[in-house]
C-alpha cells in the first residue's frame, strides 16, 4: 500500500513540478499559439496531479472510501499517458514517449497491488 500512495504523490508533485518548470522557463510555446487548448490541458493536469496527491495521501491514511478516488486519480493519469506521448513522437522526443510507456505500466501496476494488498471493503 505504501507504494501505491507515494507512487501517487511522487507523480502528482512531478507533474506540478514539470509545468511550473516548464512556463517559467518560456518553454511552453502553445500559450501564445493555442491558448485556449493549453489552458484546458492546464486544468487537466493540474486537477489529475492534485487528485493524485490527495489520493495518494487518502491511501497512506487509510481513509474510507479513498479507492475509487485513487481510482479516478489514476484513471485519469491514464488517458494522460496515452494521449501525451503523440505530441512528443511527432517532435521526434522518443526517450519521452518511452517514459509514458514506463508511466503507463507503473500506473496499471499501483492499481494492481492497490487492489489485491487492500481488504476488499466494498468501495470504504
Amino acid at each position: 500500500m505504501k507504494f501505491c500512495g507515494w507512487y501517487a504523490i511522487t507523480v502528482g508533485i512531478v507533474m506540478i513540478g514539470q509545468w511550473v518548470f516548464f512556463i517559467s522557463m518560456g518553454q511552453v510555446p502553445e500559450l501564445q499559439s493555442e491558448p485556449l487548448r493549453i489552458a484546458f490541458h492546464l486544468a487537466s493536469e493540474g486537477i489529475t496531479a492534485i487528485l493524485l496527491i490527495l489520493s495518494g495521501v487518502g491511501v497512506l491514511r487509510s481513509w474510507k472510501r479513498i479507492r475509487i478516488w485513487y481510482h479516478v486519480a489514476c484513471g485519469m493519469l491514464l488517458y494522460s499517458v496515452i494521449v501525451s506521448p503523440g505530441y512528443f513522437a511527432q517532435l521526434g522526443q522518443w526517450s519521452l514517449v518511452v517514459m509514458f510507456a514506463v508511466l503507463g505500466v507503473a500506473t496499471i501496476s499501483a492499481i494492481v497491488v492497490l487492489d489485491t494488498k487492500s481488504p476488499d471493503t466494498h468501495g470504504s
